[in-house]
């Protein structure tokens, strides 16, 4: 169904004023070099973690937490992203997603279908500088594109940017804050580097 490679079971941090279980998909087609999950990053690594342990684990919880977040890796990438977002609202659940909008038209589906209560949408760079950052040939097109869906969609999100200073300086946050401005969106949330497991195994 969704390829997991592990979980929070709960979690305060992952979507602000909200208690929730945070599932980590295997699987990312970008090489952020800050990456804090790279244990993620192989798409075909086996599963480490069951769909059905965790329906169990959120049937038992209902009522206990608010919400379930789909972290990664890049959830986006899952084809069984929409079907587990389905089952997830049918337990109560808000649902939550932290993406880097590698695929647009599955954000698009997402949205359109009403399957998203939040979105943490990570902004990578500049424009200038986000196939540096991403060390992926052509990441700014779909990257743009989720983010513009995004802001049209009137669903909640917030906007994070990490920052790797030996990557991003001064002037970089500086042309982020005017390209978004240009968007219609304010200035990203930063976040410093940092090095933490999913917990996964």
């Amino acid at each position: 169904m969704i390829r997991l490679g592990g979980w929070s079971r709960l979690s305060t941090c992952d979507w602000p004023g909200k208690l929730v279980t945070t599932l980590f998909t295997q699987g990312c087609p970008w090489r952020c070099g800050y990456c804090h999950n790279p244990e993620l990053l192989p798409p075909r690594t086996p599963p480490a973690l069951d769909w059905n342990v965790v329906r169990v684990h959120l049937f038992r919880r209902r009522e206990l937490l608010d919400g379930v977040v789909f972290s990664g890796g890049e959830p986006l990438l899952q084809s069984g992203l929409v079907e587990a977002l389905r089952e997830v609202r049918a337990m109560g659940y808000a649902t939550g997603l932290h993406t880097a909008g590698a695929y647009p038209r599955r954000l698009e589906q997402l949205l359109s279908a009403d399957l998203l209560d939040w979105v943490g949408f990570d902004v990578k760079a500049p424009p200038a500088r986000y196939d540096d950052v991403t060390a992926t040939p052509g990441s700014l097109r779909p990257a743009a594109r989720s983010l513009r869906a995004l802001l049209d969609s009137g669903v909640a999100h917030q906007l994070r940017t990490t920052i790797d200073p030996d990557q991003l300086g001064p002037r970089d946050l500086a042309d982020l804050d005017r390209w978004l401005h240009d968007l219609g969106a304010g200035p990203t949330l930063r976040q410093p580097v940092r090095h933490l497991s999913t917990g996964a195994r």
